[in-house]
């Protein structure tokens, strides 16, 4: 086998694994628009426990540097960067403020209301959205 067909194998699985991010990011986004308490008590089950949390922030980081790894050859490479790069410092700052931190602001977040969830998951949605038009078209020619 030639280098060319591998290299071209491996774009389109971090492709599509990007896209898979894109989706879950979306989906978020709408239940989270939707159902601001359901996602909530989602994140309560995961912040109940060490493990939980850093298995949260171990699938952020891996969706992090998928985004980073794929954005080269998608439509807007420099802003996916910025996305996949915000997207592990959450995963950092979740882990630096342990469990009970994370709680906390989840608390604070849930006393404001269901409006600021809402904002939060009109972010994720657009976020998803922008991921996955990204990741699905090529780079023009030419473009550097």
């Amino acid at each position: 086998m030639s280098k060319a067909p591998k290299t071209a194998k491996s774009h389109d699985c971090m492709r599509i694994a990007a896209l898979l991010a894109a989706v879950f990011t979306i989906v978020v986004g709408i239940v989270g628009i939707v159902s601001p308490d359901s996602v909530t008590a989602v994140r309560r089950q995961y912040f109940a426990t060490p493990v939980g949390l850093y298995a949260a922030v171990a699938l952020r980081v891996a969706m992090g540097l998928v985004v980073i790894l794929v954005a080269p050859t998608s439509r807007a490479p420099k802003t996916l960067r910025a996305l996949g790069a915000v997207m592990c410092m959450q995963a950092l700052a979740a882990t630096l403020f342990g469990p009970d931190r994370a709680r906390a602001i989840l608390e604070w977040e849930t006393m404001q209301g269901t409006a600021l969830l809402r904002v939060g998951a009109a972010v994720a949605l657009a976020a998803g959205g922008f991921m996955a038009f990204a990741v699905t078209g090529r780079r023009p020619k030419g473009a550097e």
